[in-house]
């Protein structure tokens, strides 16, 4: 019989190739900003949030602060490397006022990191301690970004239209949250499950309105079409997130799709 340990290690590392999938979605946008040399109207504030959302689990999962989370530190240090060169591309291809808010936003997320950082390990001195304080950090900020989707959701309702919600980042989205939710019932982890079972909840809700609005939707030929993606929320695992989404950030990313 697989031992708990075992299985929550598979379960893991399922739910670090579904995360990476999410954090790799908004990569069309950003081909889409090499090829134009244009950040247009795209924001870098998804992705800042999922910049620090990553750096929150990140913490969170080493071995001073929350032993045997591993699989939140691989995967969530995977999305800072992912999301560093987002914004490195928007910072290259924006006008200077962005660039100068970009530098603003980074400049006080990592002012704030430096200041959990200093203050859980110098004045948290347990394990229990430490975990909760970092976690209830990563449970509020990535709760904050699986909320995103809320909006599309009402979009969805109010034009009986899916056009804005795509079938494949709210199944992923539903899978991702579902396998992390999954992660941290076997060896129980609150701040890991409250995030992801939210991201679950919504994920399964988003495919539950696609089911109801798929037949009504205007079918169009060909059209490129930005649609909001979840930063994700990886948790001690946590992923968009924002679709609107990864172990895992409020916030939207935007996301190039050829219909």
């Amino acid at each position: 019989m697989i031992s708990p340990d075992a299985a929550r290690n598979v379960v893991g590392i399922i739910g670090n190739v579904i995360s990476f999938g999410l954090f790799l979605a908004p990569v069309p946008t950003f081909w889409r900003i090499c090829k134009r040399k244009d950040v247009e109207e795209f924001k870098a504030d998804p992705y800042l949030a999922t910049l620090l959302n990553c750096m929150l689990w990140v913490f969170y999962g080493i071995p001073v602060v929350h032993p045997n989370s591993i699989l939140v530190v691989t995967i969530n240090g995977i999305g800072l490397l992912v999301e560093g060169t987002y914004l490195l591309i928007f910072f290259l291809y924006s006008p200077n006022k962005k660039r100068l808010r970009m530098c603003a936003v980074l400049g006080v997320e990592l002012v704030f990191m430096l200041a959990v950082i200093l203050g859980v390990l110098l004045g948290a001195h347990t394990h229990e301690k430490r975990s909760m304080i970092v976690g209830i950090l990563c449970v509020f900020f990535g709760s904050i970004m699986y909320f995103s989707p809320l909006t599309i959701m009402g979009k969805v309702i109010k034009t009986k239209s899916v056009e804005y919600m795509p079938f494949f980042l709210s199944l992923v989205c539903f899978l991702n949250g579902v396998c992390w939710t999954a992660y941290a019932l076997i060896r129980f982890d609150i701040y890991v499950t409250i995030p992801n079972g939210l991201g679950a909840l919504f994920g399964a809700i988003q495919l539950i309105l696609y089911a109801c609005y798929y037949r009504t939707t205007p079918k169009k030929t060909k059209a490129a079409k930005d649609v909001e993606m979840p930063s994700v929320v990886v948790s001690g695992t946590g992923a968009a997130a924002a679709a609107g989404g990864g172990n895992t950030g409020g916030g939207s990313i935007s996301v190039t799709v050829e219909r």
